[in-house]
């Protein structure tokens, strides 16, 4: 049982359920309130001038996956990262609003899938809202959590929720590695990585 979703899920509203439960359609998550400007306080920068600077960040791409009584679901991401090495932790961010993430909430586990440079198609259809995501997509379930591992990945990481951090309009989700693993080098080498890099994909050459 993730403790920490579940206190997460009361403290929005929701209701622990279990899997014989009626499963009521995830809800957005209000939109938290912008902070005021106090006198002599710099005001926030635009929001437009942070995405433009912040996307000279190359990033790689993951597909974050879980399964839940209506079974699975993902989102893409690109906010994630490894955090510790004992205990090993990684983390990643989803905004307050995502659909998506109440599901993996109930879940309490997920699998974050690293995508290769050939995998944007991939990544453009879990990053699209409202359609059926898992369409013509091939998986089995990670060996920890059951949570859904994509055909072809490079790399994955099983976990299960460790904790939950709200970090202005977006919240942070550490999870509790149970399980990895990674595609030899000799056939995943020549591919590389998936990049993102000022809105567009791309890959490592040497």
């Amino acid at each position: 049982m993730a403790a920490t979703a579940v206190r997460y899920l009361r403290s929005a509203g929701a209701t622990a359920t279990t899997a014989g439960d009626p499963q009521p359609p995830p809800q957005a998550l209000p939109r938290p309130d912008l902070r005021a400007v106090r006198d002599g306080e710099r005001p926030p920068v635009d929001p437009g001038e942070f995405r433009r600077v912040l996307g000279h960040f190359a990033s790689g791409v993951t597909v974050v996956t879980a399964h839940d009584a209506d079974g699975p679901t993902g989102f893409a991401c690109q906010s994630f990262a490894s955090l510790s090495l004992d205990p090993p932790l990684v983390a990643f961010m989803v905004a307050r609003t995502s659909t998506t993430w109440p599901r993996i909430a109930r879940a309490g586990s997920f699998c974050v899938n690293i995508l290769g440079a050939g995998q944007g198609a991939l990544c453009r259809g879990f990053a699209v809202s409202g359609a059926d995501k898992f369409a013509g997509v091939a998986y089995e379930g990670a060996p920890a959590t059951g949570s859904p591992l994509l055909d072809s990945v490079p790399a994955w990481v099983d976990c299960r929720i460790h904790a939950v951090h709200t970090g202005g309009d977006h919240l942070i989700v550490v999870g509790r590695v149970e399980a990895l693993g990674a595609a030899p080098a000799e056939t995943d080498g020549e591919a590389g990585p998936l990049l993102f890099h000022r809105g567009a994909f791309g890959r490592f050459t040497n």
